[in-house]
Parts: structure tokens; C-alpha cells; sequence
């Protein structure tokens, strides 16, 4: 049911099996009820289309979502071993002197203790310095404040993990 004009990654995650699918987009999201949505909104005909149909179930997603999603996510100067969407998300901490990776390590864990969940930032194209100057600026904000703060910045990150997905070669 796919044209021609669709990208042949994403013609190629329609055509996948539920069980498939729900592994692809929980790679890239790890709250199930965004999976399970855009699951059911299969097949799409554009890139746009699966875009526009995440940034819906990512607007509706309840609290407990939101805190599924961010358990998906490692801490920031600390990418999952293995994973290497998280590692080329967090490249910008790469490089880090070992001074900013300690800072990072310490804010990382206020910022938790604060709001209860990872520093969430869409770190693609960031350096150390900017993410630390962003959980520096974002650990003041009221918590309702900053899950809106999460939730937008959650929405980077999905995006450009569907690109990569529409995008990807056989």
C-alpha cells in the first residue's frame, strides 16, 4: 500500500511486522503508548505524516508516559554502552575535559533529585558547555514548567530519530 514517492525507509517500516515496528519506535521512544499510536496510524504515505502523527501522541501523553519515555534515556556524559544513537546524540560530551564530565556528573544528579527523573535535553549539535549551561538554567524552573521543558525537548530527539528511520538505506 506504499507509492513510490514514499522513502524507502519508511515503506519499509510499514511493511514491518507489529512486532518489529513496536521494537523500531521503542528504540527511538520508549513510552509504549507513542509506540502503540503511531503504530496504528501505519501505513504513512510521507515522512510528514509519521512526524506530524509522534508529535500528537507525544502532546498527549500522561505523566506516567513522559517518565516511561525518560527511562529510556541515559544521563547526560553518560551514554548507554552499545547504543549508538545515544552516542552520536551525546557527542558533544565526548570530548569534555574531565572537569565538565564531574560537573555534568554532579548536576545530572541534582537535577534528578530535584524533578525525580534524567536531564532531558535534545543533544544532537550541543557542546558540553551548552548542555551544562542548560540543566544550570532549567534545575530552577517549577517542576509543571519544566515537564513541558521535557516534553518539547523529548520531541527533538523522536524527530530526529524518525528522520534517521525514513532515511535509512536497506
Amino acid at each position: 500500500m506504499t507509492s513510490t514517492s514514499t522513502p524507502p525507509g519508511l515503506a519499509r517500516f510499514n511493511d514491518l511486522e507489529e512486532r518489529a515496528a513496536f521494537a523500531v519506535l521503542h528504540e527511538a521512544c520508549a513510552s509504549t503508548t507513542w509506540v502503540r499510536r503511531l503504530i496504528a496510524a501505519r501505513p504513512y504515505a510521507t515522512a510528514e505524516q509519521l512526524y506530524d502523527t509522534g508529535d500528537a501522541a507525544l502532546a498527549e501523553l500522561t505523566a506516567a508516559d513522559l517518565a516511561e519515555a525518560m527511562a529510556g534515556h541515559p544521563p547526560i556524559g553518560r551514554p548507554r554502552p552499545g547504543d549508538p544513537a545515544s552516542a552520536r546524540e551525546q557527542r558533544g560530551m565526548a570530548g569534555a575535559s574531565d572537569e565538565l564530565k564531574a560537573e555534568m556528573l554532579e548536576l545530572n544528579l541534582a537535577y534528578q533529585e530535584r524533578f525525580g527523573h534524567v536531564f532531558l535535553i535534545c543533544a544532537t549539535g550541543l557542546t558540553g558547555e551548552r548542555m551544562r549551561d542548560a540543566v544550570k538554567e532549567r534545575i530552577g524552573n517549577a517542576p509543571e514548567r519544566e515537564r513541558e521543558i521535557v516534553r518539547a525537548e523529548l520531541g527533538k530527539i523522536n524527530r530526529i530519530r524518525l528522520a534517521r528511520l525514513v532515511e535509512e538505506d536497506a
